[in-house]
């Protein structure tokens, strides 16, 4: 089987790698790909889509691995496809929240998300002259985008900040101009991520997690998902892991053995991010750079 991205439905004999729309997913699932590749001898296929999508299609039996599988992101949706996935014990610390560039905490006195409530601080974010400030709140694909959302309704800020949806390419050079020129931005962050390597951003105070001020409903399940949906406090602790199709332990036996083995470290997302991004590598090869430099780790997995 040659290399290939998925146009149509694959061979039922391939492994269907999911990629979603974040730098460091793309890497760790050609990662994922190019160490398979090493055990069957075959190349993978590698189909784009949203997080919910990829999910569904694992329910489905249409694609074999998640990447980078966020929690509690996703819970519910993990929780909804029941068996047929199976989430590696081995996972990633994370974060989530609210960040502004060190410019937007000197020039506003911005310390909590809670202040973007205050008119006077929204201003100073609003680029369009349009009464509200700009917030990046997600890729339109994420499921986190949707959170962030019912996190504004929830606090406040949604009406006094214009919510931005967009590819996160775009909202981090935006960071980066705000960073470089001294202009005030805020926007949703995670990490590992590789804008905590390249500026020096704030993430705002707020609340703890308080699940019961959590309820999240998705737009699939609700058509008036916003509305009946309410989150006033930050997110709970994150982590990624990988997730991957149950039936792989009899489809691809070596493949689920070697996903159950895999253990990435936060350094190592962050950098795979700054490699797409600032160093603008293809994901392929920011993928077989970082096999090549961490082959005595992988061996140790695989002991």
């Amino acid at each position: 089987m040659g290399l290939c991205w998925a146009t149509g439905a694959a061979l039922a004999d391939d492994l269907v790698i999911g990629l979603t729309a974040w730098p460091s997913a793309k890497v760790t699932g050609h990662i994922i790909g190019e160490l398979a590749k090493e055990r069957t001898g075959d190349s993978p296929v590698y189909l784009e889509r949203g997080s919910i999508g990829l999910l569904t299609a694992i329910a489905r039996g249409e694609v074999d691995v998640y990447p980078e599988l966020w929690s509690p992101n996703l819970d519910n949706a993990v929780k909804r496809i029941g068996d047929s996935l199976t989430v590696s014990k081995r996972s990633v610390a994370g974060h989530q929240g609210i960040c502004a560039t060190r410019a937007a905490v000197e020039q506003t006195g911005i310390k909590s998300v809670a202040d973007l409530n205050d008119p006077a601080i929204a201003a100073a974010f609003d680029t369009d002259d349009d009464g509200k400030g700009e917030l990046w709140i997600g890729d339109g694909s994420w499921f986190s985008t949707n959170v962030e959302r019912i996190r504004a309704r929830s606090v406040g800020y949604d009406q006094t900040m214009q919510l931005l949806e967009g590819a996160e390419e775009v909202a981090m050079a935006a960071v980066d101009a705000g960073s470089a020129l001294g202009r005030p931005v805020v926007f949703y962050c995670y990490s590992p991520h590789h804008v905590f390597m390249l500026h020096d951003i704030v993430v705002l105070e707020e609340p703890a997690h308080d699940a019961a001020s959590w309820n999240i409903v998705a737009p699939a399940d609700d058509k008036d998902w916003l509305q009946h949906s309410s989150a006033a406090t930050g997110w709970d602790a994150s982590s990624l892991s990988i997730g991957y199709a149950t039936s792989l332990a009899t489809k691809h036996p070596a493949i689920a053995d070697l996903l159950g083995r895999i253990q990435f470290e936060p350094a190592d997302i962050a950098a795979m991010s700054y490699a797409v991004e600032v160093e603008r590598k293809s994901p392929e090869d920011a993928a077989r750079d970082w096999i090549i430099a961490n082959r005595t780790r992988i061996d140790g997995w695989l002991q």
